[in-house]
């Protein structure tokens, strides 16, 4: 089988650990199939901002044993969105055309709905072989709220010939688009278990300098509106006065960043609160293992990795109660859920988290048998499905 993975959701030299989902997937999809990866650069005619950081990607790499090819696509920062997905799809045309002229794939396997999905669509359409789109968070959760771009990944849902979904709660609401549920499979992500686990919690905090003596809460994420890091501050707020030997760490970087530092001072629980900005992801073994508990306060979410790889590791998880979260956490064995974002509740849930006698090695076995191994072999299955059905008609 050969496979062609089109995503501008995919690691480059400058971007190591950007989307180190997809790759993982990818990777494990790779054991048992012949498999590049097409992952398109956004190019703004005019160099502002992150534009400047894509210019220097290169057009072509090699990421292990996979071929990775970087084309351009035109994007209008900030205006004309609803527009990508066209501009998408005509600057790939050729390029595409091209490629599969000398290598026939069997397969175009889609990450992302928009623009990815609805270009990939109408390409794999017009060079005759099938695709599949897999949808992941907020292409679903926050795209289809605007009425263009909803109708425009609704077509690409609807037009693919096989949906995956990294979880339940996605795949209600890719049928709520009009899409078969006949077509829909849900194949959750997977967690590297090379890479997270468990280890004495003395050891972690001696490596990152962190001391032993305090009650640590742990969040990682982009510190963008979605992920409400502001919900941990206001909380913190509250649970100092029932607990003043805590330390929050805020792993990430983001635009938010000023902000929030700034909320932390005006609610003066700065002592408290430790900005570290962004690491590399195989440092972050050594945070959730130094970590008593860690905190997702997103306000929408597909299948949150970082949930799995804290549990891989042994610590338990207090979450916001949204999209796929309580398929991860299905029960009050691995954490706790959060219904809603009063500033209470996240305190009383922190505080029975950190207080509460948890089984790490539970945790962490659960976690554990939901392997990247397991994941692409589960896509790769559904791809065999696919063109044994195709060949049937």
């Amino acid at each position: 089988m050969k496979v062609l993975t089109l995503t501008t959701l995919f690691p480059n030299r400058l971007q190591p650990i950007s989307n180190i989902f997809v790759k993982n997937r990818v990777t494990a999809l790779a054991r048992h199939t012949d498999l590049r990866v097409v992952a398109p650069v956004p190019w703004a005619p005019l160099d502002v901002g992150e534009y400047g950081v894509y210019r220097r990607i290169p057009s072509y790499e090699v990421q292990g044993s996979i071929e990775v090819f970087h084309p351009r696509y035109l994007v209008t920062p900030k205006v004309g969105r609803f527009l990508y997905g066209y501009m998408y799809y005509f600057s790939l045309k050729k390029f595409l055309k091209d490629m599969t002229q000398k290598d026939r794939f069997d397969i175009l396997d889609v990450h992302w709905a928009y623009p990815d999905g609805f270009a990939g669509v109408k390409l794999a359409k017009e060079l005759g072989i099938p695709v599949s789109l897999t949808v992941r968070g907020s292409d679903i959760n926050i795209y289809t709220r605007y009425p263009l771009r909803r109708k425009l990944i609704a077509y690409a849902l609807r037009k693919a010939d096989l949906v995956i979904a990294v979880c339940g709660d996605m795949a209600r609401k890719v049928e709520s688009l009009g899409v078969s549920k006949d077509k829909v499979r849900v194949i959750p992500n997977g967690v590297d278990v090379r890479r997270f686990y468990p280890m004495e919690r003395v050891s972690a905090r001696d490596k990152l300098g962190l001391p032993q003596d305090r009650k640590i809460i742990l969040s990682v994420g982009r510190l963008e509106p979605p992920k409400r890091f502001d919900l941990l501050i206001r909380a913190l707020e509250e649970i100092v006065c029932h607990d003043s030997n805590i330390l929050l760490i805020i792993v990430g970087e983001g635009s938010k960043r000023s902000r929030l530092e700034r909320l932390s001072r005006d609610l003066r629980v700065s002592e408290w609160v430790q900005f570290v900005g962004a690491k590399p992801n195989e440092e972050l073994v050594y945070w959730y293992n130094a970590a008593d508990v860690f905190c997702l306060s997103s306000d929408s979410e597909g299948w949150p990795n970082v949930l799995f790889e804290s549990l891989a590791c042994g610590t338990p998880v207090v979450a916001s109660n949204v999209g796929g979260v309580s398929e991860v956490i299905p029960s009050d064995d691995y954490g706790v859920l959060i219904n809603g974002d009063e500033r209470d509740l996240w305190c009383r849930g922190i505080l029975e988290a950190l207080n509460r006698d948890w089984d790490r090695r539970k945790l962490s076995e659960y976690a554990r048998g939901n392997t990247w191994d397991e994941v692409g072999w589960r896509v790769y299955s559904e791809f065999r499905s696919l063109l044994q059905r195709r060949v049937g008609r």
